[in-house]
Protein backbone atom coordinates (compact mmCIF):
# COMPACT_ATOMS: atom_id res chain seq x y z
CA UNK A 1 0.00 0.00 0.00
CA UNK A 2 1.27 3.94 -0.36
CA UNK A 3 2.66 3.75 3.43
CA UNK A 4 5.72 5.09 2.34
CA UNK A 5 3.35 8.91 2.29
CA UNK A 6 2.17 8.40 5.65
CA UNK A 7 3.04 11.46 6.93
CA UNK A 8 2.17 11.05 10.83
CA UNK A 9 1.84 8.29 13.34
CA UNK A 10 5.20 6.59 12.38
CA UNK A 11 7.94 5.50 14.80
CA UNK A 12 10.18 8.06 16.10
CA UNK A 13 13.13 7.33 14.08
CA UNK A 14 11.13 7.31 10.96
CA UNK A 15 13.08 6.25 8.20
CA UNK A 16 12.65 6.28 4.07
CA UNK A 17 10.19 4.50 2.22
CA UNK A 18 10.97 0.66 2.55
CA UNK A 19 8.82 -0.37 -0.60
CA UNK A 20 10.95 2.00 -2.42
CA UNK A 21 13.46 -0.64 -4.05
CA UNK A 22 16.05 2.54 -5.18
CA UNK A 23 15.36 4.18 -2.08
CA UNK A 24 16.81 0.65 -0.17
CA UNK A 25 19.58 0.76 -2.88
CA UNK A 26 20.78 4.47 -1.12
CA UNK A 27 20.62 3.60 2.52
CA UNK A 28 24.21 3.65 3.96
CA UNK A 29 24.48 1.38 7.06
CA UNK A 30 25.94 4.08 9.10
CA UNK A 31 23.01 6.26 8.48
CA UNK A 32 20.34 3.81 9.33
CA UNK A 33 19.25 2.85 12.87
CA UNK A 34 16.63 0.44 13.43
CA UNK A 35 13.21 1.77 15.29
CA UNK A 36 12.12 0.20 18.09
CA UNK A 37 8.21 -0.47 18.68
CA UNK A 38 6.46 -0.53 21.64
CA UNK A 39 4.55 -3.85 22.92
CA UNK A 40 1.65 -2.13 23.08
CA UNK A 41 2.22 -0.95 19.44
CA UNK A 42 2.19 -4.18 18.41
CA UNK A 43 -0.55 -5.26 20.12
CA UNK A 44 -2.62 -3.07 18.53
CA UNK A 45 -1.44 -3.56 15.16
CA UNK A 46 -1.99 -7.42 15.74
CA UNK A 47 -5.36 -7.44 17.66
CA UNK A 48 -3.47 -8.76 20.26
CA UNK A 49 -1.99 -11.24 18.90
CA UNK A 50 -5.40 -12.72 16.98
CA UNK A 51 -5.02 -16.01 15.99
CA UNK A 52 -6.87 -15.19 12.94
CA UNK A 53 -3.74 -12.76 12.19
CA UNK A 54 -1.37 -15.77 11.52
CA UNK A 55 -0.26 -15.74 8.14
CA UNK A 56 3.21 -17.93 8.38
CA UNK A 57 2.65 -21.73 6.88
CA UNK A 58 6.22 -23.26 7.75
CA UNK A 59 4.23 -25.10 10.23
CA UNK A 60 6.02 -23.68 13.65
CA UNK A 61 3.61 -23.01 16.72
CA UNK A 62 2.83 -20.24 18.49
CA UNK A 63 4.41 -18.18 19.80
CA UNK A 64 6.56 -18.97 17.04
CA UNK A 65 4.64 -17.26 14.65
CA UNK A 66 4.71 -14.51 11.88
CA UNK A 67 1.37 -12.02 12.33
CA UNK A 68 0.02 -9.73 10.20
CA UNK A 69 -0.83 -6.13 11.75
CA UNK A 70 -1.61 -2.99 10.88
CA UNK A 71 -0.20 0.10 12.43
CA UNK A 72 -1.75 3.30 12.98
CA UNK A 73 -0.45 5.11 10.45
CA UNK A 74 -2.41 2.35 8.10
CA UNK A 75 0.92 0.24 6.90
CA UNK A 76 0.38 -3.41 6.92
CA UNK A 77 3.60 -5.16 8.67
CA UNK A 78 4.43 -8.73 9.55
CA UNK A 79 5.57 -9.37 13.15
CA UNK A 80 7.30 -12.64 13.88
CA UNK A 81 6.77 -13.09 18.07
CA UNK A 82 9.79 -15.68 19.55
CA UNK A 83 9.81 -17.21 22.84
CA UNK A 84 11.95 -16.23 25.12
CA UNK A 85 13.59 -18.96 25.35
CA UNK A 86 14.99 -18.85 21.67
CA UNK A 87 16.63 -15.18 23.32
CA UNK A 88 16.99 -15.08 27.02
CA UNK A 89 20.10 -12.21 26.60
CA UNK A 90 18.20 -9.45 25.33
CA UNK A 91 21.95 -7.74 24.46
CA UNK A 92 22.38 -10.55 21.81
CA UNK A 93 18.80 -10.43 20.62
CA UNK A 94 18.84 -6.56 19.76
CA UNK A 95 22.80 -7.18 18.24
CA UNK A 96 21.60 -9.86 15.67
CA UNK A 97 17.93 -8.02 14.84
CA UNK A 98 20.48 -4.79 14.35
CA UNK A 99 22.78 -6.55 11.98
CA UNK A 100 20.06 -8.12 10.34
CA UNK A 101 18.15 -4.39 10.20
CA UNK A 102 20.96 -2.85 8.37
CA UNK A 103 20.39 -5.18 5.25
CA UNK A 104 18.35 -3.09 2.92
CA UNK A 105 17.61 -4.37 -0.24
CA UNK A 106 14.75 -4.96 -3.32
CA UNK A 107 15.22 -9.25 -2.98
CA UNK A 108 14.30 -9.14 0.95
CA UNK A 109 11.28 -8.38 2.89
CA UNK A 110 13.12 -5.78 4.74
CA UNK A 111 13.06 -5.83 8.52
CA UNK A 112 11.41 -2.47 9.64
CA UNK A 113 11.77 -2.29 13.62
CA UNK A 114 11.81 -4.98 16.96
CA UNK A 115 10.34 -4.98 19.87
CA UNK A 116 12.49 -5.90 23.58
CA UNK A 117 9.93 -5.50 26.30
CA UNK A 118 10.35 -7.55 29.47
CA UNK A 119 10.28 -11.17 28.18
CA UNK A 120 9.13 -10.34 24.82
CA UNK A 121 11.08 -10.58 21.52
CA UNK A 122 9.54 -9.64 18.29
CA UNK A 123 10.70 -9.19 14.64
CA UNK A 124 8.89 -6.70 12.62
CA UNK A 125 9.14 -6.41 8.48
CA UNK A 126 7.55 -5.44 5.81
CA UNK A 127 4.60 -7.12 4.84
CA UNK A 128 4.19 -9.54 1.21
CA UNK A 129 0.46 -9.06 0.56
CA UNK A 130 0.80 -11.63 -1.78
CA UNK A 131 1.63 -15.10 0.18
CA UNK A 132 4.41 -17.62 0.07
CA UNK A 133 6.21 -19.68 -2.74
CA UNK A 134 4.67 -22.85 -0.64
CA UNK A 135 1.50 -21.71 -0.95
CA UNK A 136 1.43 -20.95 -4.94
CA UNK A 137 3.69 -23.52 -5.45
CA UNK A 138 2.21 -26.25 -3.47
CA UNK A 139 -1.56 -25.34 -2.79
CA UNK A 140 -2.41 -23.49 -5.57
CA UNK A 141 -5.51 -24.98 -7.40
CA UNK A 142 -5.74 -23.50 -10.94
CA UNK A 143 -2.73 -21.80 -12.75
CA UNK A 144 0.27 -23.39 -11.96
CA UNK A 145 2.93 -21.09 -11.64
CA UNK A 146 4.50 -20.06 -15.37
CA UNK A 147 7.80 -21.64 -15.96
CA UNK A 148 9.22 -17.88 -16.37
CA UNK A 149 8.05 -16.81 -13.06
CA UNK A 150 9.84 -20.23 -11.39
CA UNK A 151 13.21 -19.09 -13.00
CA UNK A 152 12.40 -15.14 -11.88
CA UNK A 153 11.87 -17.05 -8.43
CA UNK A 154 15.19 -18.97 -8.58
CA UNK A 155 17.69 -15.94 -10.11
CA UNK A 156 15.46 -13.21 -7.34
CA UNK A 157 16.69 -15.65 -4.43
CA UNK A 158 20.13 -15.97 -5.68
CA UNK A 159 20.84 -12.83 -5.95
CA UNK A 160 19.34 -12.35 -2.28
CA UNK A 161 21.96 -14.67 -0.91
CA UNK A 162 24.65 -12.73 -2.47
CA UNK A 163 23.40 -9.87 -1.66
CA UNK A 164 23.35 -11.04 2.33
CA UNK A 165 26.56 -12.60 2.07
CA UNK A 166 28.46 -9.41 1.00
CA UNK A 167 27.30 -7.84 3.93
CA UNK A 168 28.54 -10.05 6.15
CA UNK A 169 25.43 -12.61 6.46
CA UNK A 170 26.26 -15.70 4.33
CA UNK A 171 24.21 -17.83 6.89
CA UNK A 172 20.41 -18.65 6.33
CA UNK A 173 18.53 -20.59 8.51
CA UNK A 174 15.59 -23.63 7.26
CA UNK A 175 15.60 -22.42 3.76
CA UNK A 176 12.50 -23.65 2.29
CA UNK A 177 9.60 -22.51 0.15
CA UNK A 178 7.25 -20.78 3.09
CA UNK A 179 10.48 -18.16 3.43
CA UNK A 180 10.01 -17.32 -0.20
CA UNK A 181 7.64 -13.97 0.03
CA UNK A 182 5.85 -11.98 -3.11
CA UNK A 183 5.25 -8.62 -2.96
CA UNK A 184 2.82 -5.90 -3.94
CA UNK A 185 4.12 -6.21 -7.46
CA UNK A 186 4.00 -9.95 -7.22
CA UNK A 187 7.94 -9.94 -7.08
CA UNK A 188 9.32 -12.79 -4.88
CA UNK A 189 11.31 -11.46 -1.64
CA UNK A 190 13.36 -13.66 0.76
CA UNK A 191 11.90 -13.51 4.63
CA UNK A 192 14.57 -11.25 6.69
CA UNK A 193 13.35 -13.52 9.64
CA UNK A 194 15.51 -16.54 7.90
CA UNK A 195 18.32 -14.49 8.80
CA UNK A 196 18.23 -14.87 12.71
CA UNK A 197 18.73 -17.79 14.84
CA UNK A 198 14.93 -19.23 16.36
CA UNK A 199 16.39 -20.62 19.40
CA UNK A 200 19.94 -20.57 21.82
CA UNK A 201 20.77 -24.13 21.47
CA UNK A 202 21.61 -23.90 18.10
CA UNK A 203 18.75 -25.46 16.76
CA UNK A 204 18.26 -23.80 12.86
CA UNK A 205 16.18 -26.15 10.88
CA UNK A 206 12.89 -27.71 11.30
CA UNK A 207 12.70 -31.69 11.28
CA UNK A 208 10.64 -31.86 8.11
CA UNK A 209 12.76 -29.07 5.85
CA UNK A 210 15.88 -28.35 4.55
CA UNK A 211 18.55 -29.60 6.10
CA UNK A 212 21.69 -30.30 4.53
CA UNK A 213 23.91 -33.38 5.28
CA UNK A 214 26.26 -31.53 7.30
CA UNK A 215 23.88 -30.17 9.66
CA UNK A 216 22.68 -33.82 10.75
CA UNK A 217 26.53 -34.80 11.59
CA UNK A 218 27.19 -31.90 13.87
CA UNK A 219 24.11 -29.49 14.40
CA UNK A 220 26.14 -26.24 12.87
CA UNK A 221 25.12 -24.50 9.36
CA UNK A 222 27.85 -23.17 7.61
CA UNK A 223 27.15 -21.58 4.69
CA UNK A 224 27.81 -23.94 1.82
CA UNK A 225 24.33 -25.55 4.13
CA UNK A 226 22.28 -22.67 2.40
CA UNK A 227 23.35 -23.65 -0.61
CA UNK A 228 21.85 -26.92 -0.26
CA UNK A 229 19.13 -25.73 0.92
CA UNK A 230 18.75 -23.78 -2.56
CA UNK A 231 19.12 -27.13 -4.38
CA UNK A 232 16.18 -28.30 -3.06
CA UNK A 233 14.58 -25.43 -3.49
CA UNK A 234 15.20 -26.39 -7.50
CA UNK A 235 13.67 -29.52 -6.97
CA UNK A 236 10.69 -27.55 -5.57
CA UNK A 237 10.11 -25.07 -8.54
CA UNK A 238 10.79 -28.28 -11.12
CA UNK A 239 8.30 -30.38 -9.74
CA UNK A 240 5.66 -28.40 -8.14
CA UNK A 241 6.12 -30.53 -5.02
CA UNK A 242 7.92 -30.25 -1.80
CA UNK A 243 11.24 -31.92 -1.93
CA UNK A 244 11.86 -33.31 1.21
CA UNK A 245 15.85 -33.58 1.50
CA UNK A 246 16.32 -36.73 2.58
CA UNK A 247 14.95 -38.16 -1.07
CA UNK A 248 16.60 -34.73 -2.78
CA UNK A 249 19.89 -36.41 -3.78
CA UNK A 250 17.69 -40.16 -4.88
CA UNK A 251 15.27 -37.62 -6.93
CA UNK A 252 17.64 -36.40 -9.48
CA UNK A 253 19.88 -39.46 -9.62
CA UNK A 254 19.75 -41.31 -13.25
CA UNK A 255 16.22 -39.29 -13.41
CA UNK A 256 15.63 -36.73 -16.67
CA UNK A 257 14.16 -33.73 -16.71
CA UNK A 258 11.59 -35.31 -18.28
CA UNK A 259 10.66 -37.75 -15.84
CA UNK A 260 10.91 -35.87 -13.28
CA UNK A 261 8.87 -32.79 -13.76
CA UNK A 262 4.60 -33.42 -13.34
CA UNK A 263 3.23 -33.91 -16.68
CA UNK A 264 0.78 -30.99 -16.28
CA UNK A 265 4.31 -28.65 -15.87
CA UNK A 266 6.53 -30.31 -18.57
CA UNK A 267 5.58 -26.97 -21.30
CA UNK A 268 6.19 -24.60 -18.85
CA UNK A 269 9.94 -25.86 -19.12
CA UNK A 270 12.00 -25.73 -22.28
CA UNK A 271 14.25 -28.72 -22.15
CA UNK A 272 17.20 -26.80 -22.44
CA UNK A 273 16.40 -24.93 -19.35
CA UNK A 274 15.07 -27.66 -17.06
CA UNK A 275 18.18 -29.52 -17.83
CA UNK A 276 20.10 -26.44 -16.39
CA UNK A 277 17.60 -26.04 -13.52
CA UNK A 278 18.43 -29.90 -12.88
CA UNK A 279 22.42 -29.71 -12.99
CA UNK A 280 22.43 -26.37 -10.89
CA UNK A 281 19.99 -28.52 -8.37
CA UNK A 282 22.13 -31.51 -8.73
CA UNK A 283 25.30 -29.33 -8.41
CA UNK A 284 23.90 -27.62 -5.31
CA UNK A 285 22.92 -31.03 -3.34
CA UNK A 286 26.46 -32.46 -3.60
CA UNK A 287 27.52 -34.52 -0.05
CA UNK A 288 30.71 -32.50 0.10
CA UNK A 289 29.91 -28.51 0.88
CA UNK A 290 33.29 -27.65 -1.05
CA UNK A 291 32.07 -29.02 -4.06
CA UNK A 292 28.82 -26.98 -4.05
CA UNK A 293 29.27 -23.86 -6.46
CA UNK A 294 28.61 -20.35 -4.58
CA UNK A 295 25.40 -18.19 -4.68
CA UNK A 296 27.47 -15.64 -7.12
CA UNK A 297 28.28 -18.56 -9.71
CA UNK A 298 24.33 -19.16 -9.38
CA UNK A 299 23.40 -15.99 -10.30
CA UNK A 300 25.47 -16.40 -13.28
CA UNK A 301 24.08 -19.25 -14.45
CA UNK A 302 20.48 -18.53 -14.09
CA UNK A 303 20.36 -14.67 -15.62
CA UNK A 304 21.00 -15.95 -18.76
CA UNK A 305 17.75 -18.09 -17.96
CA UNK A 306 15.81 -15.37 -18.00
CA UNK A 307 15.31 -14.77 -22.16
CA UNK A 308 12.47 -13.10 -23.52
CA UNK A 309 10.26 -12.72 -20.56
CA UNK A 310 12.85 -10.47 -18.46
CA UNK A 311 10.33 -7.46 -19.13
CA UNK A 312 6.97 -9.08 -18.32
CA UNK A 313 5.74 -8.22 -15.16
CA UNK A 314 5.56 -10.44 -11.87
CA UNK A 315 2.08 -9.83 -11.72
CA UNK A 316 1.27 -10.65 -15.13
CA UNK A 317 3.09 -13.92 -14.82
CA UNK A 318 1.70 -15.02 -11.82
CA UNK A 319 -1.84 -14.09 -12.84
CA UNK A 320 -2.44 -12.06 -9.89
CA UNK A 321 -4.15 -8.14 -9.62
CA UNK A 322 -1.28 -5.40 -9.53
CA UNK A 323 -2.21 -2.48 -7.86
CA UNK A 324 -2.59 -0.48 -10.73
CA UNK A 325 -6.15 -2.16 -11.33
CA UNK A 326 -8.66 -1.02 -9.90
CA UNK A 327 -10.49 -2.76 -7.22
CA UNK A 328 -13.70 -4.30 -7.66
CA UNK A 329 -17.21 -3.96 -5.54
CA UNK A 330 -16.52 -0.39 -4.04
CA UNK A 331 -18.78 0.91 -2.28
CA UNK A 332 -20.34 4.30 -3.79
CA UNK A 333 -17.99 6.71 -2.11
CA UNK A 334 -15.19 4.32 -2.67
CA UNK A 335 -16.14 4.70 -7.16
CA UNK A 336 -16.35 8.51 -5.85
CA UNK A 337 -12.81 8.48 -4.90
CA UNK A 338 -11.80 6.51 -7.40
CA UNK A 339 -13.26 9.28 -10.34
CA UNK A 340 -11.68 11.87 -7.64
CA UNK A 341 -15.61 12.97 -8.33
CA UNK A 342 -15.87 15.16 -5.88
CA UNK A 343 -19.50 16.67 -6.02
CA UNK A 344 -20.50 12.50 -5.46
CA UNK A 345 -17.98 12.19 -2.52
CA UNK A 346 -19.45 15.53 -1.03
CA UNK A 347 -23.02 13.60 -1.53
CA UNK A 348 -22.01 10.50 0.43
CA UNK A 349 -20.47 12.42 3.05
CA UNK A 350 -23.34 14.28 3.65
CA UNK A 351 -25.69 11.05 3.01
CA UNK A 352 -23.22 9.37 6.06
CA UNK A 353 -23.96 12.23 8.62
CA UNK A 354 -21.72 11.56 11.99
CA UNK A 355 -22.61 7.74 11.69
CA UNK A 356 -19.17 6.61 12.27
CA UNK A 357 -18.28 8.84 15.30
CA UNK A 358 -20.72 6.87 17.37
CA UNK A 359 -20.13 3.36 16.48
CA UNK A 360 -18.94 2.54 19.56
CA UNK A 361 -19.53 3.95 23.10
CA UNK A 362 -16.29 5.44 23.25
CA UNK A 363 -16.91 8.15 20.52
CA UNK A 364 -20.55 9.15 21.82
CA UNK A 365 -20.88 12.78 22.96
CA UNK A 366 -21.31 13.08 26.11
CA UNK A 367 -24.23 14.19 27.93
CA UNK A 368 -25.42 17.56 28.89
CA UNK A 369 -24.38 17.60 32.33
CA UNK A 370 -20.66 16.71 31.65
CA UNK A 371 -20.47 19.42 29.01
CA UNK A 372 -17.41 22.02 29.40
CA UNK A 373 -17.70 25.80 28.03
CA UNK A 374 -14.74 24.36 25.53
CA UNK A 375 -17.01 21.43 24.67
CA UNK A 376 -19.90 23.71 23.74
CA UNK A 377 -17.59 25.80 22.25
CA UNK A 378 -16.26 22.99 20.12
CA UNK A 379 -19.43 21.65 19.39
CA UNK A 380 -21.14 25.41 17.95
CA UNK A 381 -17.93 25.29 15.76
CA UNK A 382 -18.58 21.81 14.21
CA UNK A 383 -22.58 22.89 13.51
CA UNK A 384 -20.84 25.79 11.96
CA UNK A 385 -18.55 24.17 9.91
CA UNK A 386 -22.01 21.41 8.95
CA UNK A 387 -23.58 24.22 7.85
CA UNK A 388 -21.24 25.67 5.59
CA UNK A 389 -20.05 22.06 4.42
CA UNK A 390 -23.66 21.63 3.28
CA UNK A 391 -23.81 24.65 1.45
CA UNK A 392 -20.74 23.82 -0.29
CA UNK A 393 -18.67 27.20 1.57
CA UNK A 394 -15.90 25.37 1.86
CA UNK A 395 -13.21 27.58 3.06
CA UNK A 396 -15.79 28.64 5.85
CA UNK A 397 -16.27 24.97 6.82
CA UNK A 398 -12.40 24.91 7.18
CA UNK A 399 -12.57 27.74 9.60
CA UNK A 400 -15.05 26.08 11.43
CA UNK A 401 -13.48 22.57 11.89
CA UNK A 402 -10.27 23.64 12.06
CA UNK A 403 -11.62 25.57 15.41
CA UNK A 404 -13.34 22.45 16.47
CA UNK A 405 -9.88 20.54 16.30
CA UNK A 406 -8.24 22.58 18.05
CA UNK A 407 -10.05 23.20 21.10
CA UNK A 408 -9.31 19.53 21.27
CA UNK A 409 -11.94 19.16 23.88
CA UNK A 410 -13.70 16.41 22.01
CA UNK A 411 -12.25 13.98 18.74
CA UNK A 412 -14.54 13.26 15.47
CA UNK A 413 -12.81 11.43 12.71
CA UNK A 414 -15.51 12.50 10.74
CA UNK A 415 -14.72 16.11 10.89
CA UNK A 416 -10.98 14.83 9.58
CA UNK A 417 -12.51 13.31 6.60
CA UNK A 418 -15.08 16.19 6.02
CA UNK A 419 -12.44 18.94 6.28
CA UNK A 420 -9.85 16.68 3.92
CA UNK A 421 -12.36 17.25 1.48
CA UNK A 422 -13.07 20.33 1.96
CA UNK A 423 -8.68 20.99 1.12
CA UNK A 424 -9.36 18.87 -2.22
CA UNK A 425 -12.33 21.61 -3.17
CA UNK A 426 -9.62 24.27 -2.77
CA UNK A 427 -6.72 23.14 -4.40
CA UNK A 428 -5.23 22.20 -0.73
CA UNK A 429 -4.70 18.58 -1.81
CA UNK A 430 -1.38 17.73 1.18
CA UNK A 431 -3.54 19.47 3.61
CA UNK A 432 -6.41 17.07 2.71
CA UNK A 433 -3.85 13.56 2.46
CA UNK A 434 -2.77 14.95 6.22
CA UNK A 435 -6.39 15.13 7.29
CA UNK A 436 -7.19 11.45 6.01
CA UNK A 437 -4.41 9.55 8.05
CA UNK A 438 -5.54 12.11 11.38
CA UNK A 439 -8.48 10.14 10.74
CA UNK A 440 -6.83 7.02 10.31
CA UNK A 441 -5.08 7.90 13.49
CA UNK A 442 -8.33 7.85 15.25
CA UNK A 443 -9.32 4.76 13.95
CA UNK A 444 -7.05 2.82 11.68
CA UNK A 445 -9.01 0.22 10.34
CA UNK A 446 -12.13 3.06 8.86
CA UNK A 447 -12.63 2.39 5.14
CA UNK A 448 -13.93 6.11 4.87
CA UNK A 449 -10.59 7.18 5.64
CA UNK A 450 -8.78 5.10 3.38
CA UNK A 451 -10.80 6.22 0.38
CA UNK A 452 -10.42 9.75 1.43
CA UNK A 453 -6.54 9.13 1.51
CA UNK A 454 -7.13 7.43 -2.16
CA UNK A 455 -8.70 10.46 -3.41
CA UNK A 456 -5.61 13.15 -1.86
CA UNK A 457 -2.88 10.78 -3.36
CA UNK A 458 -5.03 10.71 -6.71
CA UNK A 459 -5.10 14.57 -6.67
CA UNK A 460 -1.42 14.71 -6.04
CA UNK A 461 -0.81 12.29 -9.47
CA UNK A 462 0.32 9.45 -7.17
CA UNK A 463 -2.18 6.99 -9.31
CA UNK A 464 -0.22 3.91 -8.21
CA UNK A 465 -0.57 4.66 -4.41
CA UNK A 466 -4.28 5.79 -4.80
CA UNK A 467 -5.10 2.31 -6.66
CA UNK A 468 -3.31 0.38 -3.62
CA UNK A 469 -4.86 2.39 -0.85
CA UNK A 470 -8.50 2.06 -2.76
CA UNK A 471 -8.12 -1.74 -2.69
CA UNK A 472 -7.49 -1.63 1.32
CA UNK A 473 -10.62 0.79 1.60
CA UNK A 474 -13.04 -2.40 -0.01
CA UNK A 475 -11.16 -5.01 1.80
CA UNK A 476 -11.77 -3.22 4.99
CA UNK A 477 -15.50 -2.47 4.01
CA UNK A 478 -15.95 -5.77 2.62
CA UNK A 479 -14.71 -7.38 5.99
CA UNK A 480 -17.01 -5.36 7.95
CA UNK A 481 -19.81 -6.06 5.85
CA UNK A 482 -18.85 -9.72 6.18
CA UNK A 483 -18.22 -9.39 10.24
CA UNK A 484 -21.86 -7.37 10.16
CA UNK A 485 -24.70 -9.26 12.53
CA UNK A 486 -27.87 -10.79 10.47
CA UNK A 487 -30.87 -9.37 11.38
Amino acid sequence: MGAGFSLCFRPSNTIANLNDSSELENISKESYSLPEFSLKQLKAATEGFLPENIISDDGEKAPNVVYRGMLEDGRWIAVKRFQYSAWPESVQFLAEARAVGQLRNKRLANLIGYCCEGNNRLLVAEFMPNQTLSKHLFHRESYPMKGAMRLRVALHLAQALVYCSSKGQPLYYDLNASKVLFDQNGNPRLSCFGLMKSSKDGKSYSSNLAYPPEYTRTGRVIPESLVYSFGTLLLDLLSGRHTHPSHAVDLICDKSFLMLMESCFVDHFSKDDGTELLRLASQCLQFDPCKRPNPKSLVNALAPLQKETEQVPSFVLMDIPHRNVAPKHLSPLGEACSRLDLTAIHKQLEMAGYKADVESEADKEPSFDMWTDPMREALHSRKQGDAAFRAKDFCSAIGCYTKFINIGSLESRTVFVRRCLCYLMTDRAEEALKDSMNALGLHHVWPTAFYLQAAALKFLGMDNDAQEILKEGASLEAMKIKNAPSV
